[in-house]
């Protein structure tokens, strides 16, 4: 009788050393976890406090130069303003991947120049997959992604916005007026049109 009591005993102990070992691996999950979602709120907060004071400055930057205009800018004054303020784009979004790398750095991976190299691939969503970042930190790959792509969508958006405001400003110096303008485009859509219709 006791010899039979001895494997339910040992199966009853190993049954909850078992369940201790799956509630303490929940319990590293659920903590890794909160610890990426903490250190990915907080980069991409910055990212966008970065993303928002440089976008603040470069539009600062562009009325204060066509202000100072006093005639319609040429082509090749328009085209090194456009240089110039692409130019400060660019270093805006280094600043980020620099931002982003130096936390892999930190945490991650041995070099900059591999926390650099992920960094830049993951902000540009090109992804090569050659370097990764640990099972604790994986999931800052794809926040970055999405953060990158969306701040690429914001300076690519003020680019646009600049440029229609030297077409504008362009448009103003001219000796057509927006009425005279409007009304040449829809003789020469009705015209167009007009013609279609003879062809077919």
């Amino acid at each position: 009788m006791m010899s039979s009591l001895h494997p339910i005993r040992f199966w009853k102990k190993e049954c909850s050393h078992q369940m201790s070992l799956r509630l303490l691996a929940r319990g590293k999950d659920s903590m890794g976890f909160a610890r990426q979602a903490t250190a990915s709120v907080i980069l991409v907060a910055m990212t966008l406090w970065l993303q928002g004071a440089g976008m603040a400055l470069v539009i600062h930057w562009v009325r204060v130069c066509l202000a100072r205009e006093v005639k319609t800018p040429s082509v090749l004054h328009s085209a090194v303003l456009v240089i110039r303020f692409t130019a400060v784009l660019i270093v805006l979004h280094i600043l980020q991947v620099l931002l982003w790398a130096g936390f892999y750095r930190w945490h991650c991976l041995p070099t900059w120049e591999s926390a650099f190299y992920f960094s830049g691939t993951s902000y540009s969503t090109v992804g090569y997959g050659d370097v990764i970042l640990p099972q604790a930190w994986r999931s800052l790959g794809p926040v970055e992604s999405i953060i990158g792509m969306i701040m690429c969508g914001m300076s690519v958006s003020g680019l646009f916005a600049i440029t229609v405001r030297l077409i504008g400003s362009d448009f103003r110096g001219s000796s057509i007026s927006k009425s005279q303008f409007a009304s040449v485009h829809i003789q020469e859509s009705g015209e167009t049109t007009l013609r279609q219709k003879v062809a077919n």
